[in-house]
């Protein structure tokens, strides 16, 4: 019996180092796919906004690879304006605010998918996504009114346009949903696994915020259960510049664009940079 009880305990050490070991490798190979989650483009904003002062934008990156976006303007003359950058969620692709040009008083949108999402090549990544958007900065203030560039990002998105606010002479910075980093956010899903060693893509908006002087607005749904508030607060606390709160209500991560509130938020604070 003695015998037969070690052989089982032996069995089950097994299978517990295996999944001890398994679930946070598989966690690494993965994290890409549970981070990132590219859409095609549904319809294009040229075709579906026939007579807008939209026009299709192409770049090509320092590895060769082709962003597709849009410049809707702020006019329907296209005459020239400050631009607002806008970097969007991990599972956005952003064609669908080509239309809402006009709700930013006075200045125009860019709006360019990440690799991977819409007709943009490539795969996403965190260095990748950070280059590129250095690169969409150098192509809107080529072309704003005075060179006057502003920066959007939503959620995952929030992370990008910090980093671009870090290394680039920005108006203004909108986040809408932001965390403080995706390895405090990934902490909270699973506090048991080693976060810290696995993560390859960690978005430290945190680390990056006190050094920024730039003027914030923090858009904050009140009933988000993907980004839980205490990051968006951690974050907005660390900010090194002039900023405001705003928290729209009621509203979800998903549904926060859908509030009146939000619109009047956003103009209000891109008439100001104005």
């Amino acid at each position: 019996m003695k015998a037969e009880f070690k052989s089982k305990l032996l069995d089950w050490l097994k299978l517990a180092a295996c999944v001890a070991l398994g679930f946070p490798l598989l966690i690494y190979f993965l994290q890409e796919r549970l981070l990132f989650f590219p859409q095609p483009l549904v319809e294009d904003p040229l075709k579906a906004n026939t007579g807008a002062a939209i026009d299709g934008v192409s770049l090509v990156t320092a590895d060769q690879l082709r962003l597709r976006g849009w410049l809707a303007h702020a006019t329907n003359t296209r005459a020239p304006a400050p631009i607002l950058i806008y970097f969007g969620g991990n599972a956005e692709e952003v064609s669908w605010l080509a239309a809402s040009a006009g709700r930013y008083a006075g200045w125009s949108l860019l709006l360019i998918n990440y690799r991977g999402y819409g007709g943009s090549e490539g795969k996403p990544g965190e260095a990748a996504l950070f280059a590129d958007a250095l690169q969409i900065y150098d192509y809107a203030a080529g072309r704003a009114q005075g060179g006057r560039v502003a920066v959007m990002g939503r959620s995952l998105g929030s992370g990008v346009a910090v980093y671009l606010a870090s290394q680039r002479p920005v108006a203004g910075v909108i986040l809408v949903s932001p965390y403080d980093s995706i390895e405090s956010v990934a902490k909270g899903i699973y506090p048991y696994l080693p976060i810290s060693l696995m993560l390859k893509h960690r978005f430290d908006s945190i680390a990056r915020a006190p050094g920024i002087k730039l003027p914030l607005l923090c858009l904050v749904a009140s009933a988000d259960r993907v980004i839980p508030r205490p990051h968006s607060e951690r974050l907005y606390a660390a900010w090194g510049g002039p900023k405001q709160w705003r928290e729209i209500a009621p509203a979800e991560h998903d549904s926060i664009a859908e509030a009146a509130d939000y619109w009047r938020a956003i103009a209000a604070f891109m008439a100001g940079l104005a």
